[in-house]
Order: structure tokens, then C-alpha cells, then sequence
């Protein structure tokens, strides 16, 4: 007897694995970033439930009380609370402090980057759709901006406007917009060359749907990457800016007015005013930064070799 036919296996149709979990594979295979990711998400969270997982509003001054002014980590207060990283000279909470400093950190940082990425990103794409004279004065407007310190820029402005969360803001966009335009010119002058533009010009298309819809959507990798890097840079500049007095009010939690607070009493061992809230931004921004080596090495993998 001869063997019953069998019938061909039908072909398995293929499915592109999509870019986004590829991508996500990689950045994973680096256990420094995903420990930075860990942190990252452990501190927005702690943040955003501050009011309700702090022991303590520390800026309601119903709950201060001077008795408990400059404890040690440890000590116990007359009410019965437990200060785990001690309080400051008004009797503040430390622990509490630091998770309501954090939250301005956040909120300052992360609005002063969307800003300066939306800004930016525009004007870079214009630029490079554009080319000619127009470019050339945008560039020169980039290249001036970024031949500042931005911490100057930042005091100068702050010095006209004035104290605020808002004020602070401003002076991060303007001093971080630059670093988007250039980014996203660069890209978006080999995008505009590729085959998918030119077929958009050669169907006449408006420019606003050529910039918006076809350039700018592809030219965000590098603007991801200069994002994460500038979250952390915005961070660090408002604790500094706070820390000079000219940043955040003093009736507002910030990082950088916290290690101020403690900077008259190191001398005098009452170090934990300013060492926690320095522990606190060095740990966010080193996680940011490993966070954003490791997209710059996914997003473009031949800057890592």
C-alpha cells in the first residue's frame, strides 16, 4: 500500500514584531536603565499620593510646632509621630518635605520640557523645511541662545519677572528650547530628502501637512532622547535656582529650598536638613540619566558602538 498523500502544511503568515515592543526588549536588557525605570516610576507615584501617605503636610503650619524643631532622624514627637529622617528648624517633617519637593520638582520640570519640546520642535522643523534665509536667522537665534550659560539666562529672567512656579517655568523654556530646534533641524534635513516627502511634494500637498503631518511625526526619536536629558537638567536648574533664592516662593516645597534651609546648621552636626534632600536629587537625576542613555542607545544604536 502507498502512504496516504499528506497535505502541505499552510504557510504561517509572518507578523513584523513592532517596533515599539522591539525597542522595549532592548532598553531591558540594560539593568541599570531598568532600575533607573523602577525608580522613576516609584518617585512619580510616591509624588502623586504625597497627601495621602505623608505623615505630615509640611507646609501647613497648623501642624508645625517649633517644640520639635532640628530633630534627630528617629525621634519621636510630643504627638506621637515618628520623624524617620529627623525635621528641620521650623519642625518640619523631613521625610514629609522631601515627597512634597519632589512633586514641584516634577511638575516644574516635566511642563517646562513639554513646552520647550513643542517650541522647539516646531521651530527646528520650519527651519529645515524652509532652508535659506530664514533658517540661517533661526540658527544664528539657536547658536546665540546656546552661547550663554543657561543658568544666567535663567537669573536674568527671573530677575525681571519675579518669584513663582510659573516664572520658573518660563526661564526653563527659554533656556531649553535651543537644544530641541537644533536636534530636530539636524534630523529633519535627511528626513525631508527620503522618498515619502518627495512624493508628498509631488502631490502638492499644503506645507503644514507636508511639516506636521509627514516631517515632524518622523523626526521625534532625537527629541525623546533630548527630552529625558533636559527633565533631569530642569530639575537640577530649579533646585539651583531655589537654592539662590530666586526660584521657587518660600511657601512652596522645593528640593533646592530645602537643602538651603540646612545649609546654616551642617557646621553644626545637624546634618540631615540638607543630606536627605540631596540624597533625593542626586537619586532622580542619576535615574533620569540612566533612563536617557539607554534610549539614546535604542533609539540610535550606532552612537553606542
Amino acid at each position: 500500500m502507498t502512504p496516504a498523500a499528506t497535505l502541505p502544511e499552510e504557510p504561517v503568515p509572518y507578523r513584523a514584531d513592532p517596533v515599539w515592543r522591539a525597542h522595549a526588549r532592548a532598553f531591558f536588557r540594560s539593568p541599570a536603565a531598568g532600575l533607573g525605570l523602577v525608580i522613576l516610576v516609584a518617585v512619580a507615584l510616591v509624588a502623586a499620593l504625597a497627601p495621602w501617605i505623608t505623615p505630615q503636610d509640611p507646609y501647613d503650619l497648623a501642624s508645625l510646632d517649633v517644640m520639635d524643631g532640628t530633630q534627630p532622624p528617629g525621634s519621636r514627637s510630643f504627638a506621637g509621630l515618628t520623624y524617620w529622617l529627623g525635621t528641620d528648624a521650623q519642625g518640619r517633617d523631613m521625610l514629609s518635605a522631601i515627597v512634597y519637593g519632589l512633586r514641584v520638582s516634577l511638575v516644574v520640570s516635566l511642563s517646562a520640557t513639554l513646552i520647550a519640546a513643542s517650541v522647539g520642535s516646531c521651530i527646528g522643523v520650519l527651519a529645515a523645511n524652509a532652508g535659506g534665509r530664514l533658517d540661517a536667522v533661526l540658527m544664528r537665534l539657536v547658536d546665540l541662545q546656546l552661547s550663554f550659560p543657561a543658568i544666567l539666562i535663567a537669573l536674568v529672567l527671573l530677575a525681571a519677572f519675579g518669584r513663582g512656579i510659573d516664572k520658573v517655568v518660563i526661564a526653563l523654556v527659554a533656556v531649553q528650547w535651543a537644544y530641541y530646534a537644533r536636534a530636530i533641524r539636524a534630523q529633519a534635513l535627511v528626513e525631508r530628502r527620503r522618498e515619502y516627502m518627495e512624493a508628498a511634494r509631488a502631490l502638492a500637498l499644503p506645507r503644514t501637512s507636508l511639516i506636521f503631518r509627514h516631517l515632524l511625526p518622523n523626526c521625534l526619536a532625537p527629541v525623546i532622547v533630548v527630552a529625558t536629558m533636559q527633565v533631569a537638567h530642569a530639575i537640577a536648574l530649579e533646585a539651583t535656582l531655589s537654592f539662590l533664592g530666586v526660584g521657587v516662593p518660600v511657601t512652596e516645597p522645593s528640593l533646592g529650598l530645602l537643602i538651603k534651609n540646612g545649609y546654616d546648621y551642617l557646621l553644626s552636626g545637624k546634618y540631615w536638613i540638607s543630606t536627605f534632600p540631596g540624597l533625593a536629587l542626586v537619586a532622580v537625576i542619576v535615574a533620569i540619566n540612566l533612563v536617557g542613555d539607554r534610549l539614546r542607545d535604542v533609539l540610535n544604536p550606532r552612537l553606542s558602538a
